[in-house]
């Protein structure tokens, strides 16, 4: 089974170059640029993993969090920033991890790296 990556960020370049990278690694990746299209994506996709920026011009990211783990709660979580944040997560869960702008391609290959079987 092909894992399904969501990017929601309203970078559409950045959107653009994470997803010809991990297009070419075989991963299937959709892209999303409101948090509106973004909650139809992960309806329609139901992607395993979810790369969620804060800044959406129609609202924040990071507050839809817990709305996003409660209707998806196997989904990987990866909320990035271009701003250092100091969000914090009270509540542990070992699915939810903060990234911060820029992000690397390395840093892309390490997280999905790890996802693959040994």
């Amino acid at each position: 089974m092909q894992i399904k990556v969501l990017i929601v960020d309203d970078e559409v370049d950045f959107c653009h170059l994470i997803k010809t990278h991990l297009h070419r690694k075989g991963y299937s990746v959709f892209t999303a640029h409101t948090l509106a299209d973004g909650f139809d994506c992960l309806r329609d996709v139901k992607p395993q993993i979810l790369f969620l920026d804060n800044n959406l011009p129609d609202g924040s990211g990071w507050d839809a969090v817990w709305k996003i783990v409660e209707n998806f709660p196997q989904i990987i979580i990866y909320l990035i920033s271009a701003h250092r944040s100091h969000f914090y997560f009270k509540e542990k869960n070992r699915n939810i991890f903060i990234l911060e702008k820029p992000l690397s391609l390395s840093t892309l290959d390490a997280i999905f790296d790890n996802l693959r079987p040994a």
